[in-house]
């Protein structure tokens, strides 16, 4: 007869592996640009149980869980050996996060982490917290983990014990599962946050898209996305950042920006995932927007969209740090799929996927942001006479507004 104490280790097995197997169910009701996915696809509960408890009646005979799990957010992506593969953040009750790897058969669903967090070597300057890592399959054969690295401010006094230090850690491996360490990059902005490496060389150097800062939080005259070329990857300097894409006065984007996981190469330019931050009474609000650049100079956008590509909605607007998207994954497929992972409420793991040929229409047709309330109604005006032609052209009955019309 099974005790008390092995029941429960086998009700946690049985209720995890329920979790991991839950189908995902698409949100039929879309946009016409993406779809929502009615489950996350990673959560605290996705986390092996043996990571939390241990199973050892005479160590923890009240099987404790001994290391909580806070949240599972923030996670990288790429395609590794027909898997679709996430390097999540993960936060554990302290309040440190770490890397771990789940992998998924079809990247909606049935995400399973592998059987050890990643072991992340550190420089002769510890990490006292690492996170939110972007992959980028590299044309020099290697994967690149960057990541944001934060250590105290040591210029702060002993009664401040939130100044921090926010830096780019650097590493790469060639089985996401043994990590070199490489030094963390420098450049001559006081804090560097978000930082990508572009997938290919551009004139015989490593490509970075930064975003340079003042604070740890505040962007200060930090002016938005950066651009900047670096000789070397295992000491990577950048010496000048350009800004690409800059703040903008009441926008999405007016407070600070970053760029998301490496540009998508389409036939018409790079696509580009970012998050735009912007104060409200309620706090910070993080939203999604999207930009190409051309491909032949990567400092020149092309193409932007007005407005928010994804933004919060529902319970993705709670959680521990509610009215909050954040992406720094996605996946682009053979078939023009594109699996886009991002994190709610720096909670958990959701999933949108939507085509190359989606979004570049997105990114190329929708209208601009005309900085100006008037130029937002002439823009819907534009809309409604563009369609009131269509509809003395088509035969088609709809219903517009309770009137009927024929487009």
């Amino acid at each position: 007869m099974k005790t008390n104490f092995e029941q429960r280790i086998t009700q946690l097995a049985k209720n995890q592996e329920e979790l991991i197997q839950t189908p995902n169910q698409k949100i039929e009701e879309g946009n016409g640009l993406f779809n929502r996915y009615k489950n996350a696809v990673l959560t605290a509960g996705h986390v092996p149980f043996n990571w939390k408890y241990d199973l050892n009646p005479q160590t923890n005979p009240y099987l404790m869980e001994r290391f909580g799990i806070n949240a599972v957010l923030n996670a990288g992506a790429i395609k590794w050996q027909d898997k679709y593969v996430l390097i999540a953040r993960v936060e554990g009750n302290d309040r440190k996060s770490f890397f771990a790897v789940a992998e998924s058969p079809n990247g909606i669903d049935n995400f399973r982490f592998w059987e050890y967090p990643v072991v992340m070597p550190e420089t002769h300057e510890p990490d006292t917290n690492i996170y939110d890592i972007r992959l980028v399959a590299h044309e020099d054969g290697w994967i690149y983990g960057l990541f944001c690295t934060e250590r105290r401010d040591p210029s702060a006094s002993a009664g401040d014990q939130s100044a921090a230090i926010a830096q780019c850690g650097i590493a790469r491996t060639k089985n996401l599962v043994d990590w070199q360490r490489l030094a963390d990059l420098k450049t001559s902005s006081p804090q560097q946050r978000n930082v990508v490496l572009h997938p290919e060389f551009v004139h015989g150097k490593y490509a970075f898209y930064t975003r340079p800062q003042d604070g740890f939080v505040d962007a200060g005259n930090g002016g938005g996305i950066g651009f900047g070329l670096s000789a070397s990857i295992e000491n990577a300097v950048v010496t000048t950042e350009i800004v690409i894409d800059k703040k903008v006065y009441h926008t999405v984007y007016e407070a600070k920006n970053g760029q998301g996981p490496a540009p998508i190469k389409t036939s018409k330019g790079w696509l580009h995932l970012a998050h735009g931050v912007r104060n409200t009474a309620a706090g910070l609000r993080y939203v999604l927007y999207m930009f190409m650049t051309d491909l032949n100079d990567l400092t020149k956008v092309i193409h932007k969209p007005a407005g928010y590509f994804l933004a919060p909605e529902g319970r993705e607007r709670i959680g521990d740090v509610s009215n909050v998207v954040f992406s720094n994954g996605w996946i682009a497929d053979e078939d023009g799929t594109v699996y886009i992972y991002y994190a709610s409420s720096d909670t958990r793991m959701h999933v949108a996927t939507s085509t190359i040929a989606q979004l570049t229409d997105y990114v190329i047709n929708n209208p601009e942001d005309g900085l100006r309330s008037a130029t937002s109604v002439n823009t819907i005006i534009d809309i409604i006479d563009r369609n009131k032609k269509i509809a003395d052209e088509t035969p088609i009955a709809v219903n517009l507004n309770g009137q009927s019309a024929h487009l």
